[in-house]
């Protein structure tokens, strides 16, 4: 199936443009399902953004993300998504980092990366050093823990809410409806070891009970299939329709569109001075008085 984000443009030689522009502070850089990808040194994130922008065009931060690996020492990832308006083209950058080691911000470079910045410090617990308000954004005052690390509990730990009842705001024990509240460390995509409830009757599907859904198309596959459906003959090119034979309704229905209406008015477009029967015969006809409407009985005067 073709992709719905918009198509982005390939930009010859970026490769080698980054590594010659980055020297030491590049330290890998992957081209994968159309898509460049660098990891740089977090020490120098401020100043390869600024050579980004200004020697290869990567005018504008469209998002930072933040990605939790608890198995790496360095265990967060801050992913900055760049957009080049001028090359159609996108490049990620990938930066390191643990608990404790701050990321130089690039606010003073785009402004708007004090938000985007303040929500993976809210989600994941990541330092930005130089951020001017690193204060939550999406918790509530005090909340305690960082939702979307992978070894975030889903009980224990408090809410604060503001209470019709009590006129305040108060605090409550988190509770949650959800019957699997402990987290394995396992997609719910490639399937769990254990049988889950309803597993035990994929029988029809081809999957071993217990392996869960089956796993989807990876994005090199997905790749594959768009190529061998560009391959197929394009759809063909819209048509506009500039005159009635233009239509594609046939020729019977352009026919019977250019008969004459019951009040003799042509299918054609009439002049200023052309005039249909019907119009001629309501302009003769005497206009008659409206009679004046009778007030209702028990209404107002």
């Amino acid at each position: 199936m073709a992709s719905p984000a918009p198509l982005v443009a390939p930009r010859e030689g970026v490769g080698a443009a980054l590594a010659k522009l980055l020297g030491d502070d590049l330290i890998d850089h992957v081209f994968a399902v159309s898509e460049d990808s660098i990891t740089v040194r977090r020490e120098a994130i401020a100043g390869v953004m600024i050579s980004l922008r200004d020697n290869l065009g990567y005018q504008q931060l469209m998002e930072i993300a933040g990605v939790d690996y608890p198995d790496r020492a360095e265990r967060f990832e801050v992913v900055y998504h760049l957009l080049s308006v001028t090359k159609n083209h996108r490049l990620r950058v990938r930066v390191s980092t643990d608990e404790a080691t701050p990321v130089p911000s690039i606010v003073p470079i785009w402004p708007v990366a004090g938000w985007l910045e303040r929500e993976v410090f809210d989600m994941y617990g990541v330092l930005f050093a130089g951020n001017p308000d690193l204060r939550r954004i999406l918790t509530d005052y005090g909340f305690q823990g960082h939702p979307q690390r992978k070894d975030f509990p889903l009980t224990g730990y408090i809410e604060l809410r503001y209470s019709e009842e009590d006129k305040r705001v108060v605090y409550e024990p988190v509770k949650l409806a959800q019957d699997f509240r402990s987290f394995d460390f396992l997609s719910p995509w490639e399937g769990a070891d254990y049988v889950l409830p309803g597993d035990e009757k994929a029988g029809g599907t081809g999957e071993a009970p217990g392996k869960g859904a089956p796993t989807p198309m990876t994005a090199q596959a997905v790749k594959k299939a768009d190529e061998a459906a560009d391959k197929k003959a394009p759809p063909p090119t819209p048509k506009t329709t500039e005159k009635p034979a233009q239509t594609g309704a046939g020729a019977k229905t352009n026919l019977k569109a250019a008969k004459t209406s019951r009040d003799g008015a042509s299918a054609k477009v009439a002049t200023k001075a052309a005039k249909t029967p019907a119009t001629t015969k309501a302009e003769k006809a005497p206009a008659k008085p409206r009679a004046p409407r009778k007030p209702k009985a028990g209404g107002d005067a």
